[in-house]
């Protein structure tokens, strides 16, 4: 599958009444308009918060590799299981709400390297919490193999900087579609 026009993730009424799927009203959203006012907020976090409240939307592009090395399946936020199974790239509230708690608990383990979010402070991230859970070792390879996976010919590490309290919003936004009961389509 080509993923090259790029991609949003459009908050949508769950289930559909007709042939397509009613986008939710950007009111539902609106409050996080509020953190992008917000005067120590970064500059990423306050743009994906506005366009968040203005039009229900992320553009998810910029997060897909990370949503999938957190989460451990390729194509999470282009809804490519769904899309295999039901023709509809759409992700339900619990789907919604399984991506929210990845990035919340990733936010929560990031806290103590601060608000960039690098390449490296992924790993070292998920190698924290791997390393106290069961079958660590076996986890530590599959991560590495992923990581290693992620760089380009060269060794190259991905170019990720993303502001922790983008990911925080962008978790947000997952949560919110869970806890309303609305499924997100993925518009590619």
């Amino acid at each position: 599958m080509a993923h090259d026009k790029g991609l949003d993730n459009v908050a949508v009424h769950w289930p559909r009444t007709n042939q397509y799927y009613d986008p939710v009203a950007p009111a539902e959203f609106v409050d996080f308009g509020a953190i992008a006012d917000a005067p120590e907020i970064a500059a990423p976090t306050g743009a994906l918060a506005l366009h968040i409240a203005k039009t229900g939307t992320v553009r998810a592009t910029a997060y897909t590799e990370l949503v999938d090395l957190l989460l451990g399946l390729e194509g999470v936020l282009y809804a490519t299981d769904a899309a295999a199974e039901d023709e509809d790239p759409v992700i339900d509230p619990d789907g919604c709400a399984w991506i929210a708690g990845g990035l919340e608990r990733f936010v929560e383990g990031h806290d103590k390297f601060g608000d960039l979010v690098t390449f490296d402070t992924v790993a070292e991230v998920m190698r924290t919490a791997i390393a106290g859970g069961r079958l660590a070792e076996q986890q530590l390879r599959w991560l590495d193999h992923r990581l290693a996976a992620l760089r380009d010919d060269a060794g190259n590490a991905p170019h990720w900087s993303f502001a922790r309290t983008e990911l925080a919003v962008l978790a947000g936004f997952y949560r919110r579609c869970a806890e309303r009961g609305f499924a997100v389509f993925a518009d590619y």
